[in-house]
């Protein structure tokens, strides 16, 4: 749990809850807002082996590299790091890179909350290298399709993301360049109860280095999933697409699809081809996972459930979003923004198994360049 060295330094236990990587980004993300040192041990005790690997030290680097950190222990395998940051100085131009398969959809994630604190009219820039589509993380087209969308609807936010390169698992060796605007004033609460009938689904399946006929495999499949379980055929378009040889690393398959609802809900499934899984396989793989994402009831799918905590936790008032049944990474997501901010979250499981999410955000807001961004905690 979470007890105090000093005035200075708050020491985070990484094993409680999730245990993960999560826990870990964002801890250095609100830690790089909040100007709050952390010493964080235990990091991902639970995962064989523990410690940082190479995404997740990335992560932690580019996050110091924008608030000017002072970094101890965070090289690969290291299971203890202390970070101090500094100064966050916006807009600027950042690089990070997993140098593997490693996500880059999760070292995004570290820091786009960052970027979105500056006074200045510019945006500040990302370019970022590993896996664009990788295995047990967000793909970066659940990126543009699910979390970018919600920011902007909710937040107001803008950012432009654009894949330079595709990095499939297990090679990786994917390049995403992206731009963010600071966000004027402080960042709204969202309400968002009502999701109403799904109205579209929409989607891409894409392969590389691989024939053609298998993205389409992969999209018939889906689609053929999504028919038998009583979709309308006409509100379903997912395309199947090759990429050109010069827009990616190495080969590999992925689909991403996505439901748009009456009141402005965006719902995700996916899937990303691997060794000995057939290609039908994936595609009604990414359709169950749509499934049942739509038929839990929440206004956000499991995986944009963790992911908005933090957000809600900066953005000012109350906000209430109506969720399937809570996730281990949702409990963690707000467990951290609990110990860190003065953000208070409460739970309601309803008997249908949806859950309200109501928090209490602590209005963060930007301020001058040479005095950081406004740190209320």
């Amino acid at each position: 749990m979470l007890k105090t060295m000093s005035m200075a330094i708050r020491v985070i236990d990484g094993s409680v809850l999730e245990g993960g990587g999560q826990l870990l980004r964002n801890s250095i993300t609100l830690s790089t807002l909040l100007s709050q040192s952390v010493s964080i041990e235990k990091v991902r005790n639970s995962r064989h082996p523990p410690g940082l690997k190479s995404q997740h030290a990335a992560g932690i680097k580019l996050a110091a590299e924008i608030c000017s950190a002072t970094l101890t222990g965070g090289e690969t395998g290291s299971c203890a790091l202390k970070y101090q940051p500094g100064r966050i100085d916006l807009p600027n131009h950042f690089t990070a890179d997993s140098r593997t398969a490693g996500s880059i959809a999760l070292l995004l994630q570290v820091a786009l909350p960052c970027l979105v604190f500056s006074s200045s009219a510019a945006p500040s820039t990302l370019a970022l290298r590993g896996g664009t589509n990788a295995t047990q993380a967000p793909q970066i087209d659940y990126t543009q399709r699910v979390l970018l969308p919600f920011l902007r609807r909710h937040f107001g936010l803008g950012v432009t993301l654009n894949v330079q390169r595709r990095g499939y698992f297990p090679k990786g060796g994917g390049a995403v360049f992206c731009a963010v605007d600071p966000r004027p004033g402080i960042l709204p609460p969202v309400h968002l109860v009502d999701r109403g009938a799904v109205l579209a689904i929409r989607g891409e399946s894409h392969v590389a280095g691989l024939p053609a006929h298998i993205a389409r495999t992969i999209r018939d499949a889906a689609i053929a999933k999504l028919v038998a379980a009583g979709v309308q055929p006409d509100i379903i378009d997912i395309t199947a697409v090759r990429e050109d040889r010069n827009k990616a690393t190495g080969g590999g398959s992925a689909i991403t699809l996505v439901a748009e609802t009456e009141g402005g809900c965006v719902l995700g499934g996916s899937a990303i081809g691997k060794k000995g899984v057939e290609p039908a396989d994936m595609g009604e793989s990414a359709a169950d996972e749509l499934l049942r994402n739509v038929a839990h009831g929440g206004c956000v799918d499991e995986y944009l459930q963790d992911q908005i905590i933090i957000f809600l936790a900066l953005a000012d008032g109350k906000s209430t979003v109506k969720t399937g049944p809570l996730t281990l990474h949702t409990r963690t997501a707000i467990w951290v923004a609990e110990q860190l901010t003065n953000a208070k979250f409460e739970i309601k499981e309803n008997s249908d198994g949806t859950c309200l999410i109501t928090c209490d955000g602590i209005g963060m807001k930007a301020s001058f360049k040479e005095e950081g961004p406004s740190r209320q905690h």
